[in-house]
């Protein structure tokens, strides 16, 4: 039996504000809540629940998962992102200048991609 992804969770130590940067930047609402646990909307038609769990500890060290965010822009997106409270983590990157990406941290420090679509 293969398994499938259900969910795809983030820890975090502020729930309200982590969907609401989540589900404005991508467009996901929340579908249940409890105490220390949100849900928005699948990820795509089947695709899993992004998930966010209330946890004590604030993150330390490098995400070893992150999101590659396809975009038809990554300075508008980045713009949009920031506006939201998202930061930069560098310039952006890449070896062809025609489909450059770069790194940005949520509002708790987890890193994120805006990659050329």
């Amino acid at each position: 039996m293969t398994p499938k992804v259900g969910n795809i969770a983030i820890d975090c130590n502020d729930l309200e504000a982590m969907t609401a940067f989540w589900g404005t930047l991508l467009d996901l609402k929340t579908t249940s809540r409890s105490d220390d646990w949100i849900d928005l909307e699948p990820l795509g038609e089947g695709g899993p629940v992004l998930s966010f769990q209330k946890v004590p500890e604030s993150k330390s060290g490098k995400n070893r998962l992150h999101f590659d965010l396809d975009v038809p822009d990554i300075h508008a997106a980045g713009e949009r992102a920031r506006e939201l409270g998202a930061t930069p983590a560098g310039a952006p990157m890449g070896d062809d200048p025609d489909s450059p990406f770069q790194v940005w941290r949520d509002p708790e420090g987890n890193e994120f991609c805006f990659v050329t679509a």
